[in-house]
């Protein structure tokens, strides 16, 4: 804030004189409490303040709009200082409203299309009616960032909508060196409500189009504030709010996000989601930002977790129920395996657990990974979600059935790895095989999970996931390659023909 000018009506009275009496109006032997008795008292010479007795003191009330005190002078008169919003303390000056109101009014309103704000001053001796003494105007121009954060925000699919207890002219005005739209409206449009009650269902219904339709509102109520959340909130919007005072705690409580600014009362950090410790509020887009990025993630790892479950469970369940080795058009015999043959087709427990193991690695490397915040706000879309993984999932069982229908048919005439040169596998061999298959189905999902839409190649992974991928991946090949768990496990190394057509 910058002071600048000021305004009297009282003869022979200079500046110092109206900051003098704006002085009174605070504890100027104690630490500012607000941003304005901070600009007034830096201002002011404190000395001959010391010549006054405080008597009593209001603070300032968000609803009242003014701050009052009531003192002795050093010739034991007792009269009320009061400083506040120009409008607010006009109504109260029956000393000399009917004089000045014309000029006050058409004064205020020049200087609030301008961004100029005031602070007026009056003035009541003990037995005497209020006069308006004057005003000080200063200027609180918006950070020099905020401009951008805005459109930042504007970029990222929020709507920013300006709720102000200033004047409308200066609540305009500032929208307009903002970029934002200047359709303002004035607080008295809303009614007022009670916000420790629950308030109707039909808010949103009956304002929630009109608050939706405009840029802001100015000369609101700290009720209107939580009346404008609730109303959003009622209309499917999910509504972040900041504030800084014991007045803005109502809303920020409401609000799906209540963003608590630097220097906020103890009040507004408790009712508030997210706490600023520093100036400025570009941190909210930076927050939105990785918010998003996170949703992705999150969304990434459970296409994939669910993807991955799927492949296994409708494998496992597909070969149990319909692959026997030892009946056509497979026809295993005991003198092949060397034991008896097994009813159902199923992988050693020993494999189960090397893909477990690795596919945790590549799961974990997922919070890493790089990913495109979406530009607007995301919901879970669950029958989405579900079907993107079950489709991942089938494209893998499919695959997987079908390679495990040419190992176990290699050893007929006539069989596809005949036909391609491959020669027969041992039973061995096809447990590996399918191994190998099912991990790199496993480790390769991941890349097409993380891609909503288009192809898994249309996007760059993060360092972490890519190489926890190509580390399991590797890992799994060379365990097929060179199987060091011997006999027990039932299963054999593959030949390098074998291992290639697997990962083809």
């Amino acid at each position: 804030m910058v002071l600048q000018d000021y305004f009297t009506y009282v003869p022979g009275f200079t500046k110092e004189h109206i900051l003098r009496f704006a002085a009174l109006a605070a504890k100027w032997k104690e630490p500012a409490k607000d941003a304005l008795d901070t600009l007034v008292l830096n201002a002011v010479d404190k000395t001959p303040l010391d010549a006054y007795e405080q008597l009593e003191y209001i603070p300032f009330d968000p609803v009242k709009k003014r701050t009052e005190a009531t003192l002795r002078d050093p010739q034991g008169r007792i009269f009320t200082v009061t400083k506040g919003a120009p409008n607010v303390l006009l109504a109260l000056c029956e000393g000399n409203r009917a004089q000045i109101e014309d000029e006050f009014n058409r004064t205020i309103e020049e200087l609030a299309e301008r961004g100029i704000r005031a602070l007026a001053v009056s003035v009541a001796y003990q037995g005497e009616p209020m006069k308006m003494y004057g005003f000080l105007t200063f200027l609180d121009p918006p950070r020099p960032d905020t401009k951008v954060t805005i459109e930042r925000a504007i970029e990222h699919g929020c709507d920013v909508k300006m709720i102000t207890g200033d004047h409308a002219a200066i609540a305009k005005e500032t929208c307009r060196v903002l970029g934002m739209g200047t359709n303002i409206l004035k607080a008295d449009v809303l009614p007022m409500v009670d916000t420790k009650e629950q308030l109707p269902k039909t808010i949103g219904d009956d304002y929630g189009e009109m608050i939706e339709n405009v840029n802001g509102f100015a000369q609101v109520f700290p009720e209107h504030k939580f009346l404008i959340v609730e109303a959003l909130r009622q209309r499917g919007w999910s509504c972040g709010m900041t504030g800084d005072g014991v007045n803005d705690a109502p809303a920020l409580k409401r609000a799906d996000i209540g963003i608590a600014v630097q220097g906020a009362t103890d009040a507004a950090r408790a009712a508030s989601d997210i706490i600023l410790t520093a100036p400025g509020l570009s941190v909210i887009v930076d927050a939105i930002v990785i918010s998003r990025s996170i949703f992705q993630r999150m969304k990434n790892y459970v296409v994939y977790r669910v993807a991955c479950t799927i492949q296994l469970l409708a494998f496992f369940f597909l070969t149990i129920l319909s692959v026997h080795p030892k009946e056509a058009p497979y026809n295993w015999t005991e003198e092949q395996l060397g034991e008896p043959v097994p009813n159902y087709f199923v992988l050693p427990v020993i494999s189960l657990v090397i893909i477990t193991i690795l596919n945790d690695g590549t799961i974990i490397s997922i919070a890493y990974d790089y990913v495109e915040p979406s530009p607007i706000p995301e919901r879970w879309n669950l029958p989405i979600v579900f079907s993107v993984a079950t489709w991942l999932g089938l494209v893998a069982v499919m695959s997987s059935v079908m390679l495990l229908h040419m190992g176990l048919n290699s050893h007929n005439k006539g069989s596809t790895f005949e036909e391609w040169g491959m020669g027969e596998m041992t039973y061995g061999q096809v447990y590996t095989m399918m191994y190998l298959k099912v991990s790199l189905s496993d480790f390769l999902t991941v890349f097409s999970a993380r891609v909503a839409n288009g192809f898994a190649t249309d996007r760059k992974p993060g360092t972490a996931l890519l190489s926890a991928a190509v580390f399991a991946t590797i890992i799994s090949t060379i365990l097929s390659l060179n199987w060091p768990f011997g006999p027990a496990t039932k299963m054999e190394s593959l030949t390098t023909g074998q291992a290639v057509f697997t990962w083809a």
